[in-house]
């Protein structure tokens, strides 16, 4: 059986997509992953495949002291990945990107070892242009950043089956709401300060239209919470999740978009601006465009209620949402590794 590894990570994004497309090939392909000690880590551990830990040093995208010994920890994170690559020997590298995927994508390149790794964004990470010309092929979400290289294939965004078809009367049972619309605040892997902020202050005026679900982050859960109101931490279960809403206020990291349009949810995205290379705000303005969601920026989260009330009456949204069309990258990832390596 051959053999694949998968790496990427430094937040959800980077590791829920390479999840989605390693669920398919559970049984077919002997699976592992390289990462960080951080959230990859957490969330593979329900997988059960070989982890790999090598911790790779993270640019802080300010002037800092920390960045001078990047170079350092690098160079003995390659070292690390290429001892333990030498003696798994997998036959193809899959990176997702983030800072975590370099060690692993510079190791197999020295190995000889075929890597494909996908982009999300409409521009490309630091990473991924790092890398580029080490893989075999770039994958893409948007058919524009697959042109920016010469190994570009645009293949779409990899969705997790486990999303679709969910029942939305169970999943309203699950969280115990009743026949009210349901708001999904959603903040990202470990949350929103400016959305968890701006969702608390406006909460009598959205509870007065909306039951609200609010996935918050860890550590940010709110004491005594009124009814109608019900937050976690983390949800595993984003399928009961997705089901059960009306409306969803969420950041603008592309997977959590794509996933959002292929279910049909009206979204009011806010994308991510500070300590952000801002690839978050040109998601957001390229599906704006295009009449599929709305946009608020971080600024003008004084006007939140209104906002959503808007999106939410907002009849030319819905429609775009129906006529969209769009293919799980899952499928398209799946056939371009058996394309590579067999």
């Amino acid at each position: 059986m051959k053999r694949i590894l998968f790496t990427g990570g430094g937040s959800a994004g980077h590791v829920i997509p390479n999840l989605a497309v390693m669920q398919e090939l559970k049984g077919s392909y002997e699976l592992a992953y390289m990462g960080t000690d951080g959230i990859e880590q957490g969330l593979l551990s329900p997988f059960g495949c070989p982890y790999f830990l090598v911790n790779c040093p993270k640019l802080v995208r300010s002037l800092t002291p920390k960045n001078l010994t990047i170079p350092f920890r690098l160079i003995s994170a390659e070292r690390k990945a290429l001892g333990m690559m030498e003696k798994s020997r997998p036959d193809l590298v899959f990176s997702k990107g983030g800072y975590a995927s370099f060690p692993a994508v510079w190791a197999a390149q020295k190995l000889g070892i075929p890597v494909l790794t996908h982009e999300s964004d409409l521009s490309p990470g630091l990473c991924t242009r790092m890398v580029a010309k080490k893989c075999r092929y770039v994958l893409t979400s948007f058919p524009e950043t697959a042109k920016r290289f010469p190994n570009g294939r645009c293949v779409g965004s990899p969705i997790r089956r486990s999303l679709l078809g969910r029942n939305k009367s169970e999943a309203l049972s699950k969280y115990g709401f009743g026949t009210r619309p349901v708001l999904l605040v959603l903040g990202g892997g470990s949350g929103s300060r400016a959305l968890n902020a701006a969702v608390r202050d406006s909460l009598n005026t959205l509870l007065l239209r909306f039951d609200i679900l609010h996935l918050c982050g860890k550590g940010n859960v709110m004491p005594n919470t009124p009814r109608g109101y019900v937050q976690r931490e983390f949800e595993r279960d984003m399928a009961s999740a997705y089901a059960c809403a009306d409306l969803v206020l969420s950041r603008a990291g592309s997977n959590t978009v794509f996933e959002l349009l292929t279910l049909g949810k009206p979204a009011l995205l806010v994308p991510l601006e500070h300590a952000s290379r801002g690839d978050q705000a040109e998601n957001a303005r390229y599906f704006a465009e295009k009449g599929l969601c709305a946009v608020l920026r971080e600024q003008e989260l004084d006007d939140l209620p209104s906002a959503l009330l808007c999106l939410y009456g907002n009849a030319s949204v819905r429609t775009s949402l129906k006529c969209y069309s769009s293919q799980n990258g899952t499928d398209a990832i799946i056939g371009v590794i058996r394309e590579v390596i067999g």
